[in-house]
């Protein structure tokens, strides 16, 4: 299979995700494959050079960062693949990474990059030009089902000057665009055309670790890239991230000294955790949404959905459930964010509300099966929401499974009727047009709560397009605004409060870790004390 040089594709035509879910299964399938002529076998390497992290979420998705979402294999990702410019883990910033230095800027729209000298992938290849064409081509090209293009639509094509170089021409002028390009790792062309399948359980990049094994529900083993010459160098020699789903097991490991830090500390153990480790709160975006699916009656009635929201207690969640560790959505996102505005409809509990607009929209007796997932706080929160919707005469029952099981089996072909979720794409980047555009353009929209079409999508569409060519930031967070009171009325997708995340860790073991405010852990510029 070959490839043009350069790349130049309609946007719209773009968004169509049909192979998610397939991608998912094969992934499954193919893990344990996830070895080769560079692995170091099952057994974990000695501890005394091995950084060992306990990490909250199972493997959902492979680990190809065209397509990847799950949080734990996106975390992964930032140590094993870079960007032309990659954003820091804390404090969000963008810095060089692959490229050699800043954005030549050679015409209005059009921008020239050079390539990090003596940059390798992990299987030893040099990091060329054409493996930068090539990774955005396949982000962009519809047939790969990237859950990345809807972050690029302003790109035209990207193109090689010489060996080292390349050109981004843009449609048009887009302020945020060093940031953005975060979200397109470069991959090798060689390996993935041979077999990206394969690819997407070993993943090979250019980072400072490289991916040695993964084992579904135990452990990701990593290896530091010793050709790697960037700016972000490994500073242990390997990592084992332990696959800890369940709370209590987490806290055990690092209470024994089996990991040296955990993500996702259970909150009704910080207080103890805080007594013997290290621990930090971060209030972050990631969020517990309500999403409904907007092609089943009656969901496809919008005051079904806002009932459903105002009969959730929201306030008693925070305190009984999450032991006070979040704060209610009053907006999109929270209200530490650069661009938060209060939405015109807040779901402050009322559940007299909740049953006139269940009684206007003309249903009685409504059953619910409530899809949920299996993350430790989502299990402790799903019994409140029940609660609430059991007293304003909504009959609830839960299903609660595994992440990738419920979006592959359920979510995705439709089978649902209400979903409970964590989510958090400020992993990929903390920019409103990034948050919003993630839920409400492309996948989501389209294949998950299927409100995709209706003249209120369009609307919020046309929004964030003219939000992102504008550079008056005022006029920029107003169309924000404005899109933001659509998606809280219309609410088929909409966040239920924006949760903390406490992270814990032993600070006699680990040198320079700084907790995220995303899913997942960064070991970036951290060692071994």
């Amino acid at each position: 299979m070959t490839h043009p040089t350069a790349v130049s594709l309609d946007r719209r035509g773009f968004l169509r995700f049909v192979g998610a879910a397939g991608a998912a299964a094969a992934f499954t399938g193919s893990l344990a494959a996830c070895s080769g002529p560079a692995s170091t076998g099952s057994a974990a390497p000695a501890a005394a050079d091995t950084i060992e992290a306990g990490i909250s979420y199972a493997l959902s998705t492979g680990f190809d960062p065209m397509t990847s979402s799950g949080a734990t294999p996106v975390a992964a990702n930032m140590h094993v693949f870079e960007a032309l410019f990659d954003l820091d883990p804390v404090s969000r910033e963008s810095y060089a990474a692959l490229a050699a230095g800043e954005l030549e800027k050679a015409g209005e729209t059009t921008y020239r990059v050079a390539l990090r000298e003596g940059a390798t992938f992990h299987d030893g290849s040099p990091v060329t030009a054409d493996d930068v064409v090539f990774s955005f081509r396949r982000v962009m090209d519809p047939a790969n089902a990237s859950l990345m293009v809807q972050f690029i639509p302003f790109v035209e094509s990207v193109a090689a000057t010489g060996p080292k170089s390349v050109e981004i021409k843009l449609k048009y002028a887009f302020p945020l665009l060093k940031e953005r390009l975060a979200v397109v790792k470069i991959v090798p062309k060689a390996l993935v055309e041979k077999d990206g399948t394969a690819f997407d359980a070993r993943p090979v990049g250019s980072g400072p670790y490289r991916l040695v094994e993964a084992t579904k529900e135990d452990k990701i083993v990593f290896e530091r890239w010793d050709e790697y010459n960037g700016t972000r160098p490994a500073k242990a020699k390997n990592m084992v991230w332990r696959l800890l789903s369940d709370p209590s097991a987490r806290v055990t490991a690092l209470e024994s000294g089996r990991v040296a830090v955990i993500e996702d500390v259970p909150y009704i153990d910080v207080e103890k955790v805080a007594r013997k480790s290290t621990l930090e709160a971060a209030q972050s975006f990631g969020l517990l949404f309500l999403m409904f699916n907007c092609a089943e009656k009656p969901f496809d009635d919008k005051r079904v959905r806002q009932a459903l929201h105002y009969a959730i207690d929201t306030e008693k969640l925070i305190r009984t459930a999450m032991l006070g560790n979040a704060a209610a959505a009053t907006g999109y996102v929270q209200q530490t964010h650069p661009a938060y505005a209060e939405a015109a409809t807040v779901y402050g509990y009322d559940p007299e509300k909740a049953k006139a607009l269940l009684k206007e929209a003309g249903v009685s007796g409504l059953k619910v099966t409530m899809v949920t997932t299996d993350a430790g706080w989502v299990k402790d929160a799903v019994p409140v929401i029940k609660e609430g919707w059991d007293a304003a005469g909504v009959e609830t029952t839960l299903d609660i499974g595994q992440s990738g099981g419920q979006y592959t089996n359920k979510i995705d072909p439709g089978k649902f009727q209400v979903l409970v979720a964590p989510g958090d794409p400020s992993v990929f980047g903390n920019d409103m047009d990034l948050l919003l555009r993630w839920f409400f353009d492309g996948l989501w929209p389209e294949k998950r709560f299927r409100w995709n079409g209706t003249a209120e999508a369009e609307k919020v569409l046309e929004l964030l397009d003219a939000a992102a060519k504008t550079d008056d930031a005022a006029e920029q967070k107003r169309l924000w605004a404005e899109a933001v009171d659509i998606i809280a009325e219309e609410a088929p997708l909409y966040p239920i409060l924006h949760r903390k995340l406490p992270t814990a860790w032993n600070e006699k073991k680990l040198t320079g870790f700084r907790p995220v405010p995303t899913t997942g852990l960064s070991f970036l510029d951290v060692g071994l004390a």
